[in-house]
């Protein structure tokens, strides 16, 4: 059985207290007239001696965050969702009954406040109550240095918590759902429709990923959570939609990070008649009305680096990319044995499934260039082995028309030119279940249905996927996931 502290006890003392009074501990309908932060705002620049002027009245509800009892004149403060405000209460305001009420109370109760709008000496703007009203006893205290913890996980793991007593926490927050919306107010404005799709699948496809397994009892048969939205999407371009995109949640059985949730939000958009170059015009506008319409600014401080969004953005092949940091040029043709060679000189470890040029390219890459990509940078030129949804490039077809966005060393946005050829389609994916044969776990299932599509004909069409919580992250400049997620994924609490 549950042990309570002296406090806790205290306070449960003084809930049935309230219900002997006859009043609910746990409060009722409150109609507020004012919110703290427009009330301090609206009435900031009045001076002093002006407010024996002004009889505005408000009603308001929060959380007590502050007490200073006095005798018969107290000072408290109320936290609702946009801030604080100082109340000033006095029993030759309210009466003895009321003030006696008040004095019971204990931080971290919700209370409800009428009061006139004045101003302290120091000038401060204060409600001065004039009728208080307890909604909610608060049967455990409030922690006091609850953001200094070290112990960061308990800040996630009781996010309520964390959002009572973190300002910044609550900012990010109420910052997330207005990028959200202005993502979808600039798609909608550049003439794409938002659709739902399937987040349970019977077939592994769409990126390269571990899945979560479930099981539908009905039909007796395993699923998956998706991995990615693109198969379904492309399927409505087939179907003459032409401009399509969703923002929705997708699950990946991998390991967690601070850039990796394993539950976490993607969007992907598609777009017929387009290609990449069409998607790159599209992810730089779109960041830069983020930055303008939400946050009226371009420069950010990211990853202990300063970057800004002004452009133009940055454009590189990763051959080029390994070029300039190895010297190494793998845009001329290489065996496969070269390609070892190089690896071994460079000390880097190839799995079974990873013995080809196109996988050696990408190690490369990511041991010498990713981390070296801070600005914007739109990297470009994709081996086709490691891009099994992918348009071949018509010069080159060793390598496809894809790109990933990088900013401060981390992906953010992936996109191609997308393949819309059946045959070479169903190639691509009897190619990925021979590495599955190889021991790649994440290697692609044959989506037939999705290939019977294509035979009907797919408009050529750029696609792209964004990371809606990594783009959270760097506008509101957090270091972590899940300072962005409202509840992230958690270990089991022993």
């Amino acid at each position: 059985m549950r042990e309570f502290t002296d406090q806790e006890l205290v306070r449960r003392e003084k809930a049935n207290n309230l219900k002997n009074m006859g009043l609910d501990p746990f409060g009722q309908r409150y109609d507020r007239t004012g919110y703290a932060a427009d009330i301090k705002e609206k009435y900031a620049d009045i001076p002093h001696d002006d407010f024996e002027n002004i009889n505005d009245i408000y009603k308001v509800a929060g959380r007590i965050m502050f007490i200073r009892k006095m005798g018969k004149a107290s000072f408290f403060s109320i936290q609702d969702k946009t801030g604080k405000i100082q109340i000033y209460i006095s029993i030759n305001d309210i009466g003895e009954e009321a003030y006696t009420l008040f004095k019971t109370a204990d931080i971290g109760d919700i209370v409800g406040v009428e009061g006139k709008v004045m101003k302290t000496q120091t000038g401060e703007v204060t409600l001065k109550c004039l009728k208080y009203t307890h909604l909610v006893k608060a049967l455990r205290p409030l922690p006091e240095k609850f953001h200094g913890l070290t112990d960061v996980e308990e800040r996630y793991r009781r996010r309520y918590v964390d959002l009572i007593m973190n300002e910044e926490s609550k900012k990010v927050a109420f910052t997330r759902p207005k990028i959200i919306r202005c993502i979808q107010n600039f798609m909608d404005n550049q003439g794409f429709t938002e659709v739902e799709t399937p987040i349970l699948n019977t077939l592994l496809t769409g990126a390269s990923a571990r899945p979560f397994v479930t099981h539908h009892n009905t039909q007796d048969m395993d699923m998956y959570l998706r991995i990615a939205l693109e198969l379904p999407l492309k399927r409505l371009l087939v179907g003459g939609m032409e401009a399509v995109y969703e923002i929705g949640k997708t699950f990946r059985n991998e390991g967690m990070d601070p850039m990796h949730n394993p539950e976490f939000t993607l969007m992907e958009a598609y777009l017929a008649y387009s290609n990449l170059e069409g998607m790159m015009e599209m992810t730089e506008n779109m960041y830069k009305t983020i930055a303008k319409e939400v946050f009226g600014k371009y420069t950010y401080r990211w990853n202990e680096n300063e970057i800004n969004l002004e452009g133009p953005w940055k454009r590189i092949s990763m051959t080029d990319a390994i070029k300039e940091k190895t010297g190494i040029d793998f845009k001329k043709e290489i065996t496969l044995e070269e390609a070892l060679k190089l690896c071994e000189e460079h000390e880097i470890v190839v799995e079974e499934h990873q013995k080809s040029v196109g996988h050696i390219i990408n190690l490369f890459f990511e041991k010498y260039v990713e981390e070296t990509l801070i600005e914007p940078t739109f990297l470009y030129g994709h081996p086709v082995e490691i891009s099994p949804l992918t348009k071949r490039n018509p010069s080159d077809p060793r390598f496809v028309d894809r790109f990933e966005l990088f900013i401060g060393g981390k992906e953010f946005a992936n996109a191609y030119t997308e393949l819309n050829d059946p045959i070479d389609q169903l190639a691509r994916f009897e190619d990925q279940l021979k590495e599955r044969e190889l021991g790649n776990d994440e290697a692609n299932d044959i989506d037939m249905d999705f290939v019977e599509a294509l035979e009907y004909g797919m408009p050529p069409a750029g696609g792209i996927g964004y990371g809606i919580d990594r783009l959270v992250m760097f506008f509101t400049e957090s270091a972590s996931i899940r300072d962005v997620i409202l509840f992230p994924t958690m270990k089991s609490k022993n």
